[in-house]
């Protein structure tokens, strides 16, 4: 009993309660849950922001709390990143960038960056700086909009197609990486952030090996700088491409889904580029970037054997338990949330259950845009372009580019031929 709660209260399996929390709540009182204004025009507005910030001020502080992290300062930290993120949603809603497509994440990552690139990011700003907390937590709560039936439908052409990109862009990742005299300890972080789930794979493998945090910060850097115009530039040359090659529309949002899921590093970012295509490319972009993420594990375990078989890690030997350690747990959450709301709420619209998901996806819209303002605040640019880093920086840009080309391959081959095909 003592060893479930010790592991319930590390951050992995917080931030899935947090998720289950925030949809549970919505349950038992759909009508009673704050959200996220469309704009800032009146009262109502204002006070509807109010209730959301001092929503998420409490779970954050209960996490923190949970995890034995200090709560000092998360306040004035967390509203000033709500603000930004709340500025974001109001600049989004100006009909001129409505109609260039530019949504809250795209301007919550600009404003970010902004204050990290030309100002100094402030002591008082940095405790509620994190990214992948709030990142996590929106993917549990937007499991609620996915339906399980959609999952297993598109299931087994999302895995064939993240065996087949893991393994390509792992292997030529690492193979560039070595040609262009990068380590084998940043090889190995770079090539996993890649071709399996950025900044969470980085993470992972850096935890296998016991790498360089340094090293681990740089490549974190990468991911998120190169997620930033990927998410915006791909949903655009997937309307440009893939119209002339595929005359169904909704097989044109699979594609462009697939592609996009299995190609960009940051699950935040693959569902913002997802949804500026549609509804279908959005879920198939979340399908696809779990099927990678589920693969974690098992790549967890690989890098763990090929490491101790180097012997890199003195007597320690991989074991089954370093699957499900470095498994990540808000998939499980995910899947799970998704499970449950396929089998016990899937009423149309107008029911309770399309409201309870209505508030699950506002909250998921609310922790990207939020997470979206941490990256940006996270994130240097002198660091990233720096000299002693060039040779990285090139492996990686290498890396990504085969990465996008062979994903519109595979992706185009499996759910624009292959599927259609068999539906």
């Amino acid at each position: 009993m003592k060893n479930l709660l010790a592991q319930l209260k590390t951050e992995d399996w917080v931030i899935v309660l947090a998720g289950v929390a925030i949809l549970a709540l919505a349950l038992l009182f759909p009508a009673g849950m704050p959200a996220m204004p469309k704009t800032l025009a009146g009262g109502d507005a204002w006070l509807e922001a109010g209730c959301m910030f001092a929503f998420l001020f409490v779970l954050t502080c209960l996490c923190m709390a949970v995890l034995g992290r200090p709560v000092k300062g998360i306040f004035g930290s967390l509203l000033a990143i709500f603000a930004v993120a709340l500025a974001a949603q109001a600049v989004a809603s100006v009909p001129l960038f409505k109609d260039l497509g530019l949504e809250s994440v795209f301007f919550s990552v600009i404003f970010g960056l902004a204050v990290s690139n030309f100002f100094r990011v402030p002591a008082w700003l940095k405790p509620a700086i994190q990214s992948e907390f709030y990142i996590k937590i929106g993917i549990v709560c937007l499991g609620a909009t996915i339906l399980f039936g959609e999952i297993l439908h598109s299931g087994v052409y999302a895995l064939a197609q993240a065996f087949i990109v893991v393994f390509l862009v792992w292997y030529f990742a690492f193979w560039v990486s070595r040609r262009m005299k990068v380590d084998d300890e940043m090889a190995t972080m770079l090539s996993s952030s890649v071709s399996i789930c950025g900044v969470s794979a980085a993470i992972a493998t850096c935890g296998v090996i016991k790498g360089d945090n340094k090293k681990l910060s740089y490549i974190i850097s990468l991911v998120l700088v190169c997620a930033v115009p990927m998410m915006y530039v791909m949903p655009w040359l997937a309307k440009l491409l893939l119209p002339a090659l595929l005359g169904d529309p909704k097989v044109v949002e699979e594609v462009a889904g697939a592609w996009m899921g299995g190609t960009i590093d940051t699950t935040g970012a693959v569902v913002a580029s997802g949804a500026l295509l549609g509804e279908t490319a959005e879920q198939t972009a979340v399908i696809v970037k779990s099927s990678q993420n589920v693969l974690l594990g098992l790549a967890a375990f690989v890098i763990s054997l090929y490491w101790s078989y180097r012997g890199r890690e003195g007597q320690e030997k991989p074991s089954a338990g370093v699957i499900w350690d470095r498994f990540p747990k808000f998939v499980v959450g995910f899947v799970a949330v998704s499970l449950l709301f396929s089998l016990f709420f899937d009423g149309g619209a107008g029911t309770p259950d399309a409201m309870v998901r209505g508030t699950a996806k506002n909250f998921s819209n609310t922790l990207f845009s939020i997470a979206f303002v941490c990256i940006g605040l996270e994130t240097r640019f002198s660091e990233i372009f720096s000299k002693e880093n060039r040779n990285a920086l090139w492996a990686f840009l290498s890396a990504q580019t085969f990465n996008i080309v062979v994903t519109f391959i595979v992706a185009f081959l499996l759910f624009g031929v292959l599927k259609p095909m068999w539906a």
